[in-house]
């Protein structure tokens, strides 16, 4: 898939070795994150001790729906490293709960019901992956491109010196570029 946005990284065509390189754009320190557990701190707060890895959806598409199962077996991956894993859902919290089901209790669940988050982190399709490193740096990964998705996780398992998830895993998803966050 060649058409994937890849926000303050280059990644090279799925053909080619996928090669994410170093973060430029920085994420807003003000941007406020709510998690449903009633936690809300402004960006630069949950990026004390930890970077965030998150994985953006729309919880009213098909295509969202459909990689929720890979984006939870690749947070799961991650959530013992030194790395904090969330949801980032375009709704509200009951909404969250509905569509994660248990995966919403499992990892930090922010609601984005107002898409003001992904808005400000730049996301342009979703599903995203979101890399958001300490110092504020970040990653996107908009749309489902397993090539991009692995190479930013081989990214995250140096970073963290952290045994690398396969991506795409069998029953995974083909390729697809999602929605767009602001409608088509």
């Amino acid at each position: 898939m060649t058409n994937s946005v890849v926000l303050a990284a280059q990644v090279r065509s799925p053909d080619r070795s996928a090669l994410v390189s170093p973060p430029v754009a920085v994420a807003p320190a003000d941007l406020v994150l709510d998690s449903i557990r009633g936690d809300g701190y402004p960006l630069r707060d949950w990026l004390t001790s930890n970077s965030l890895c998150l994985v953006a959806l729309d919880p009213y598409t098909h295509e969202s729906a459909w990689i929720l199962e890979t984006a939870g077996r690749i947070l799961d991956h991650y959530s013992p490293a030194d790395i904090r894993v969330g949801w980032l859902a375009t709704s509200d919290e009951d909404g969250c709960r509905q569509f994660l089901g248990p995966w919403a209790e499992r990892f930090l669940t922010f609601p984005d019901p107002g898409r003001e988050a992904v808005t400000a982190l730049g996301i342009e399709r979703l599903p995203a992956l979101v890399h958001i490193r300490s110092d504020g740096y970040l990653t996107v990964v908009d749309g489902w491109d397993p090539a991009a998705w692995r190479a930013v996780a081989e990214q995250l398992s140096t970073i963290l010196a952290w045994t690398r998830p396969i991506i795409p895993q069998p029953g995974d998803p083909t390729p697809y570029a999602g929605t767009n966050v602001k409608g088509d």
